[in-house]
Formats: structure tokens, sequence, C-alpha cells
């Protein structure tokens, strides 16, 4: 009689033990395996960057070239102020070029730096931003950007002396830049695929 009463109380304790299971799984939910890890700041900031889904079927409207442009902006200034730091290597803006326009900076900064000359910039900001021109080619979409900004940039050899550029003028850069992105993923990035100056 004594082992039915146990085998009662394990059934009990079995069904008391589900019962706050499933309700802690309902009060707290559960991991789905979609959360992802926690982007940085520039990650955030770089989301906007082309974030409307808009984009992705190919309506550039005004409200996603707006979104765009803002993306464009903060994407160019770390461009030029990774490319011109005194280290000589490109670690900010690695994640938005394209693996072209990253091989052809990386091989520049390898010759400075053979040189013994680094760059010194002071990037004083982008006094406009105007979209040239967007088309779709085959399944990306790409966007020629007309960029004026001030600068003050000079090129120095290991004993700070200045080759080239000048540490107190502002200078005047116009750059037209290529950018793309792939429109059969759900990556929200842009790359940097040409660029001229």
């Amino acid at each position: 009689m004594n082992n039915s009463f146990e085998y009662i109380d394990i059934i009990l304790l079995a069904m008391i033990a589900g019962f706050i299971f499933l309700r802690l799984r309902g009060i707290l939910g559960k991991k789905t395996g979609f959360e992802g890890k926690i982007p940085t700041q520039f990650e955030k900031e770089f989301k906007k960057f082309g974030i409307k889904e808009k984009v992705k079927n190919e309506i550039f409207d005004q409200d996603a070239q707006n979104d765009f442009l803002k993306g464009a902006k903060i994407a160019y200034e770390t461009i030029i102020t990774d490319f011109s730091d005194s280290d000589n290597k490109l670690i900010d803006s690695k994640p938005l070029l394209s693996k072209k326009i990253y091989n052809q900076f990386s091989e520049a900064l390898k010759d400075r730096s053979s040189k013994g000359h680094f760059a010194e910039i002071t990037f004083i900001g982008i006094k406009s931003a105007t979209i040239k021109n967007h088309q779709k080619v085959q399944d990306t979409l790409e966007v020629t950007v007309d960029f004026v900004s001030e600068i003050i940039t000079s090129i120095k050899d290991k004993n700070k002396k200045i080759i080239s550029g000048d540490d107190e003028k502002i200078k005047t850069v116009y750059d037209t830049w290529v950018f793309s992105k792939d429109l059969k993923t759900s990556n929200l990035n842009w790359l940097l695929i040409d660029t001229n100056t």
C-alpha cells in the first residue's frame, strides 16, 4: 500500500513541476535563436544606411534617398578619416568597402608606409552630398553620390616634415563615389565599389 502512495506522490510532484514550467515559459517567453548579437554604436547608426523596405523592392523614392544619404555621409567621413590616419591601416572602414576598393586602398597604404610616410587629417565637414544617379544592375542597386567636403590634410615623413598638403589650409574636396547593395540578401549594408576624385 505504501508503494502506491509513493507513486501517487511522484505523479503529483511531476504534475506540479510541469505546471510551474509551463507558467514560467508563458511569462518569460522562450529563446527562438533569432536574437543575434547586440550591434555596436556604429552599426546602429549605419543600419539607417538603406533601412527602408522600399529599397529592397527597387523603389528609391525621396524618403529612401534621404535615409540613404544620412548613411552615405557617415560612411564617407569614416572612410576618409580611416584612410588618412597615421597607422596606415584600414580598420573602421573595412566593412564598408567592396573587395576591389579595399585592395586598392590597402595597396596605396602599403606604398605610403614603405616610404615612411603617414597622413594627418582634420575632417571639417561635408558641405553637400547629392545623389547623381541610381540604377539597378542585375541583382544590385547602385547609387552614385557627389560629395563636397572640407578637410585639412597633409602627408608627412617619419621626421614629421610635410611632403604634401598644408597643416593650416582648409581644402575643398570634390568626390564622386558609387555605392552598391545586393538586393538578393537581407543585409542592409551598402558597399563602396568605385571612387572618382
